[in-house]
């Protein structure tokens, strides 16, 4: 079989972003729904520590190293861990709307965190793409509604996510294994979950078959899934082209509202999705204008 070209392994690695971002758009909804049947911080630890040993066996049955990496997978693991727990929590308190659109403010961290932390100033027109997103995302979300602890705890969610986003590239890109490396956070993410829901003594139930069948669409989609296919996407994708990808979740979760939720189309709501499409766009242009190869964008 004839191996895939630098411009089809691109090509496949935005779909899969695009899927992604699908998925995690959708599960925002679900995830504030369970949270009557089983507290956000074991739901977490559930759904991390179930992907990893799906993970953990087929990466023992192929005999593959597990614990190569394992100081960067313990830190990026962190940060992952403190996206999901105040992600989680802060949908106790807050709409979905309100965490869809806080969640999206990653967008605008990412080029702040690339000049702060890595020292790569972005371009122009990487600006330009990251503002007309955000305006998207204020249109198409609505913004802020009466802003609340959830709506805070979920700010922390959009700095760990640039900061995921970040450094997932840098590691990737470095070579480290993505399966592996996936396999790694998810069990220290889970982990850190449960372990701090014992010090605190939360319950550890889950209410209902219901919610046990959602937590089980919870690990194989949103989790194992969607973070396996960002691993293995960043190792040839931008992290500017991929946190313009992942501000389309609220879209997505727009989308499935309007088609299978049977919600009506709203206008402003549509403009805002148009404007992230938009904004994918501009930076599309960028990439083209700076002359790089397709396999770095």
């Amino acid at each position: 079989m004839k191996p895939l070209s630098l411009a089809q392994k691109a090509l496949f690695a935005r779909l899969g972003l695009f899927y992604a971002a699908a998925v995690w758009g959708a599960s925002l909804f679900v995830i504030k729904a369970t949270l009557t049947e089983i507290n956000p911080v074991i739901l977490t630890g559930y759904r991390f520590l179930l992907a990893g040993l799906i993970l953990l066996v087929f990466l023992l049955i192929a005999r593959c190293p597990i614990l190569v990496g394992l100081p960067r997978a313990a830190f990026l693991a962190t940060i992952l861990c403190l996206l999901h727990v105040p992600q989680a929590i802060g949908l106790g308190y807050t709409t979905a709307s309100n965490s869809g659109f806080i969640t999206g403010l990653f967008v605008a961290f990412i080029p702040l965190f690339l000049r702060v932390i890595f020292k790569r100033r972005p371009t122009l027109m990487e600006v330009i793409a990251s503002g007309i997103s955000l305006i998207g995302l204020w249109i198409l979300t609505g913004g802020l509604v009466d802003i609340n602890l959830g709506d805070i705890l979920t700010l922390l969610t959009a700095m760990a996510y640039a900061l995921h986003v970040l450094y997932s590239d840098k590691y990737m890109k470095a070579g480290i294994d993505p399966l592996i490396f996936t396999c790694q956070q998810f069990l220290m993410v889970g982990l850190m979950s449960l372990l701090t829901a014992a010090i605190f003594g939360l319950p550890f139930t889950i209410g209902s078959t219901t919610a046990g069948g959602t937590l089980i669409l919870l690990v194989l989609f949103p989790t194992l899934s969607a973070f396996v296919i960002q691993m293995l996407a960043q190792k040839i994708t931008s992290p500017l082209r991929v946190s313009l990808i992942f501000a389309l979740q609220p879209v997505f979760a727009a989308l499935f509202a309007w088609t299978l939720g049977g919600e009506t189309l709203v206008r402003h709501r549509a403009l805002g999705g148009l404007l992230i499409f938009i904004a994918l766009l501009i930076s599309g242009l960028s990439s083209f204008m700076r002359k790089k190869s397709p396999e770095r964008e």
